[in-house]
């Protein structure tokens, strides 16, 4: 797609996508005076984002390959309610180039980067050699795909061992193999092409130097139509699980204002490496001696984008919408400060002793907690359904402060008084990590789970029971004064409940 210079009137915005990050979409929708659209497949019939819309169109059955990743049923949902703009959301369709062409192809404005972006840093050799032109550091590795096993042997003993092997167009770790014997190589390229292949379609490869004990470290970057872009500093997200992330935060402790503003530059770069238009992030690894390498770009807005609306005062959404209007970028570099820091935790329905395991079930409860400097982007209620169907986020869940120490004891609180009863979840681990000196210190990377969590030192963590009777009897008291039962907020609900997950891989 290609952003016009000149204004583009937006009036009705229809979000493609579910849960949390369509009502977080829409409120920012209403509050700039717009109307909003929401999609939903079957079991999303009753969801609060269905709900709080101006407008729902119903385009399927529960799984996504038959609902939120059909573009045909969007389009016609735009079409039947006249919205004249779409926003991915994240996960989906958000970084689907075909489906971008096809919204603007309709007549429509997708609230997003042109499809050739999405294109180029879609795939990781494609965004390595556009970037390599804008002399971005990369790490070292092979300049194109690895083809067959002998190639890989011959590639992996000029670049050094450990290696990484990489999915081409993987995501989520998916395709991605750590290789520290030579003699495991072969079999290690072979899986990883083979997951490639399934997942994604696409069985290329490549190989890399594996980063010792390396930090993630993303930018986020705002791009207009008119040549005019801004960073808005870097968000910490080293915490993972299964190279997904957990916790996230803004700035990072690692980072001075000199790294910074050259991490910084070097985003805006490699956004001008592709022509860049809308939000985006830029993620990096930064090794053990402070050296920052491109690992890939996101051409969408990322789930943990909050930390960085709460420390700059920008809502990014609006900024999306603003940009895919055709305005100019109202943002001046030398007028972004850091205000504070900001902490999130994702709060997944898991069971975490048991390998961060997807948990089904009906909340029973789901009181969010509340005070100074915290934001819970929740998707779901009490009564609602956690299903097999989407991904297992319940929420995610803010602290901001004036800075890191009051941030970090501000989650604290809220995950001590976050009441969810039904599934198993995460809010445990998360106090594990904001109790673990390694995290305090600021000194961890993304091995952090595997070198300090274990079933054996997270038992006092695995169930918040803090006040845990009052916060019952309050919430039944409250329930019976509404003439409903503790698990029935919402009368107009199906006894079945709806899910809330939703796919996305950052």
């Amino acid at each position: 797609m290609n952003h016009a210079a000149s204004p583009r009137p937006i009036t009705k915005v229809l979000v493609a996508n579910r849960g949390e990050i369509a009502l977080r979409i829409m409120r920012t929708v209403r509050a700039m005076g717009l109307q909003s659209v929401a999609v939903y497949s079957d079991v999303d019939a009753d969801m609060p984002f269905a709900r709080y819309a101006d407008e729902a169109v119903h385009i399927g059955p529960a799984p996504a390959s038959e609902s939120y990743l059909l573009t045909d049923r969007i389009l016609s949902a735009a079409k039947e309610t006249g919205a004249d703009a779409i926003h991915p959301g994240y996960g989906f369709l958000s970084e689907n180039a075909e489906f971008a062409q096809a919204v603007e192809a309709a007549g429509i404005a997708f609230i997003g980067p042109q499809p050739d972006s999405i294109r180029t840093m879609g795939d990781k050799l494609s965004a390595k050699a556009a970037v390599a032109a804008q002399n971005v550091p990369l790490v070292p590795g092979s300049d194109g795909e690895v083809t067959d096993l002998d190639e890989a042997e011959r590639l992996a003993q000029q670049i050094g061992f450990p290696v990484m092997v990489k999915a081409s167009a993987g995501g989520g770790g998916k395709g991605m193999r750590v290789v520290h014997d030579p003699a495991m190589l072969r079999s290690a390229t072979q899986r990883a092409m083979s997951e490639a292949k399934s997942a994604f379609g696409n069985g290329a490869v490549f190989l890399e130097r594996f980063v010792t004990e390396p930090r993630h470290i993303e930018i986020q970057v705002l791009c207009d139509a008119h040549g005019n872009g801004v960073h808005l500093f870097e968000r910490e997200c080293s915490i993972q699980r299964r190279h997904q992330k957990v916790v996230e935060e803004a700035p990072s402790a690692l980072l001075d204002e000199e790294l910074r503003d050259r991490m910084g530059q070097c985003a805006l770069d490699c956004a001008a490496s592709c022509g860049y238009v809308g939000a985006g992030t830029v993620e990096f690894l930064v090794d053990a001696d402070r050296n920052f390498y491109f690992l890939e770009m996101n051409t969408r807005l990322q789930v943990e984008h909050p930390v960085t609306e709460m420390i700059t005062g920008v809502d990014l959404v609006e900024e999306q919408i603003r940009i895919a209007r055709g305005e100019t970028l109202r943002l001046k570099q030398e007028n972004l400060r850091i205000q504070g820091h900001a902490i999130e935790l994702r709060v997944y329905a898991e069971d975490v002793p048991a390998g961060f395991l997807p948990s089904t079930g009906h909340l029973s409860s789901h009181i969010a907690p509340e005070g100074p400097g915290i934001r819970v982007d929740a998707g779901v209620e009490t009564g609602d359904e956690i299903s097999i169907h989407y991904d297992p986020m319940i929420a995610k869940l803010c602290a901001h402060g004036m800075n890191r120490d009051q941030a970090i004891e501000r989650l604290r609180r809220a995950i001590d008084e976050y009441l969810i009863h039904g599934v198993e979840t995460t809010l445990g681990f998360g106090r594990f990590v904001l109790d673990h000196p390694a995290f305090i210190s600021g000194k961890f990377d993304t091995g952090f789970v595997a070198a300090h969590f274990g079933s054996d030192v997270f038992d006092g963590y695995q169930t918040n029971r803090r006040n845990e009777k009052n916060w019952t009897a309050v919430a039944a008291v409250l329930a019976t004064a509404e003439g409903k039962t503790p698990f029935d907020t919402h009368p107009e609900k199906t006894a079945s409940g709806a899910a809330w997950r939703n796919r996305f891989a950052d």
